[in-house]
This record gives C-alpha cells, sequence and structure tokens, in this order.
C-alpha cells in the first residue's frame, strides 16, 4: 500500500511540474521553436513520458526498499524449484587413448572430465541434482540425485569404471535409456541430459525415446575426428557426424569438445529451464528492477532526442549561397 500511495505522489507532482513547464513554453515557443513556434509532432508526448517514468522509477525504488534482500550463495531451494542433471558418461577403453585436447596430449577421459567441470562452473548447478550413468557394453546407474559435487568430481577422476562391465564393444543408447528410466517421474521439463562420449561404435538405429522431463539434451564429443588410434581391431575416433545426429534425434546441442569448451550460448540454451515462460519466472522484484532501469533510460534519453528532434529550426545565421555573393 505505501507503494501504491508514494508512487501516486510522485506522478502527481511529476504531472503538475509538466504542466506548468508546458504554459511556460507557450509564451516562449518562438525563443525555443523558432520564428514559427512550432515544436515536432512527436513532442506532446513528452510530458506523459516523463510523467510515466517518475512513476516507474519510484515505484520500483520503493518495491525494492521493502523487498527481503536475495542471497544468492547458499540459498536454501525449494522442492519444487530443483532441477535433474543427468550424465550420461563413456567409459570404454576408447576413451583412454591419447588423442584429445588442444595439442592431443591427453586421453578422451581427461579432456572429458575436464568439460563436465567447466559445465558444472558455467550452470546454475546449485539448482540441480546430479546423477551419473556409466555406460559402456551396457549402463550402470553410479549416482543418483547428488547435490554433493564433489562425489562426482571423484567418480571421473579416481575411480576406473569401465571395470564394472564385461568387454565388448560400446552400447551407448543403453545409457540413454537409463538416463530416460531415471527420468520418466520427474517434473515436466525439469532436467537436462548431459552426453559425454568418443562416439565410437554407436549404432545407426534404436534411439531411446525421452520421457518429457528432458528439457534440453547436450551431446559432447571428445577425441580427434580426423586422425583416430588403434584399438579392439579397428581405427577409433570421434564419430563427430554420428554424435551430431544422435544429437538432432533428441532434439538437442551438439558440441566437438576436443579442444574447444562449450560456447556459452550453446550451453545456455541447453540448459535453460524449460518449465515455465521466462515472463512466469520473474518475481517482484526483477519487475522493480525492469521499472527503474525503463524509467532511467527514458529520462536519460529524453534530453537528447528534445536537442537532436525537438525542432526542425536550427538558431544561427542561414548559410548563403555561393551564386547569391555579388562579384567585386
Amino acid at each position: 500500500m505505501v507503494t501504491l500511495w508514494v508512487t501516486l505522489g510522485v506522478v502527481l507532482v511529476a504531472a503538475i511540474a509538466e504542466l506548468l513547464h508546458t504554459n511556460r513554453l507557450r509564451r516562449l515557443s518562438h525563443l525555443v521553436f523558432g520564428p514559427d513556434g512550432a515544436p515536432g509532432a512527436w513532442l506532446c508526448t513528452v510530458p506523459f513520458l516523463r510523467v510515466l517514468a517518475h512513476g516507474a522509477l519510484a515505484w520500483g525504488l520503493v518495491t525494492l526498499l521493502q523487498a527481503d534482500p536475495v542471497v544468492h550463495q547458499g540459498q536454501e531451494v525449494k522442492d519444487e524449484e530443483w532441477r535433474h542433471l543427468l550424465l550420461v558418461y563413456d567409459v570404454s577403453p576408447s576413451m583412454f587413448l591419447k588423442d584429445a585436447g588442444v595439442n592431443g596430449d591427453q586421453t578422451r577421459h581427461q579432456r572429458a572430465r575436464e568439460l563436465v567441470d567447466s559445465l558444472f562452473e558455467r550452470v546454475p548447478i546449485g539448482k540441480f541434482k546430479v546423477s551419473v550413468i556409466a555406460t559402456y557394453n551396457g549402463a550402470k546407474p553410479v549416482v543418483e540425485d547428488t547435490k554433493d559435487l564433489e562425489v562426482v568430481r571423484h567418480l571421473l577422476s579416481e575411480v576406473d569404471m569401465r571395470f564394472a562391465f564385461q568387454p565388448g564393444t560400446t552400447r551407448l543408447f543403453d545409457g540413454i535409456s537409463e538416463a530416460a528410466r531415471l527420468a520418466k517421474t520427474w517434473p515436466v521439463r525439469s532436467s537436462l541430459l548431459v552426453i559425454v562420449s568418443d562416439g565410437d561404435t554407436v549404432p545407426a538405429s534404436g534411439m531411446p525415446e525421452l520421457p518429457p522431463s528432458i528439457g534440453g539434451t547436450l551431446v559432447i564429443g571428445v577425441g580427434d575426428n580426423l586422425a583416430g588410434k588403434f584399438i579392439a581391431g579397428h581405427q577409433s575416433r570421434q564419430d563427430e557426424s554420428t554424435l551430431r545426429q544422435v544429437a538432432n534425434r533428441l532434439g538437442g546441442e551438439f558440441h566437438n569438445g576436443n579442444k574447444r569448451q562449450v560456447p556459452s550460448d550453446v550451453l545456455a540454451a541447453a540448459s535453460a529451464d524449460a518449465r515455465k515462460p521466462l515472463i512466469e519466472r520473474l518475481t517482484l522484484r526483477e519487475y522493480a528492477l525492469l521499472a527503474i532501469g525503463f524509467g532511467g533510460a527514458l529520462l536519460a534519453l529524453l534530453p537528447l532526442l528534445l536537442h537532436y528532434r525537438g525542432s526542425a529550426w536550427r538558431p544561427g545565421a542561414a548559410p548563403v549561397a555561393v551564386d547569391a555573393v555579388p562579384a567585386p
């Protein structure tokens, strides 16, 4: 209620000031707008714009003054606001071949771990519960819905998960199927699926269907996609075309992460909260900040617009044509 009364008071005072200013301009119109005293056609809107800007500033500032402060670190997340990050991680022997990184001196597993660490640092990971699914000749859920990132980092750096599987070919789709099973009961569009693999021996058919709870998918490829390494009787390299096709069929994004980190726009598109439109996720605090930005920008721009576009008349002597100058 206080916000409303303060806003109305500011609007009233601004309106009275604009009325007095308009009467003063009428008396001095020939001095301000030139001999014809005609302002630009759009100037009739200026008093209303200034009143609107003052009202927006007043409402935004008073709203922020009364709003509870927001603490971004250590903030408790409500149960309905938690999101899920599903990491399908390829642990097949080909991931331990050394042809990854900028200089090609890292194993694919080491490069994948760096990319996952970067992802944790660049998404709002504090709002995610993380699940890790190891995939090789089958798939095994290793961690489900943990909030402790150090557990995930320990698994990726210290635990050799390939020995949990029988030797064989990589079955990446088993990992996607297991992720779909875990996410089946979660809220709609509340999950981000991240797949990290070199794409070695990925089948051309049999793509699992994702549940509605998966709101974004990011497929990251590691390993040299040009010159491969020999393993298990075949030449292994990052199968970029197959991984890109997997991403397209899952409705997600693909990135070749062998030498470059995932671009911010790709990461933002994949990790965006798709449960509600942005307009529904804004709180009163965000609306107040928008009102302050709008009001401040409008008051700052109006003097410039009035100076350059307020009137067609320009003071000073009119330029004289050269032909009109009499000859000596």
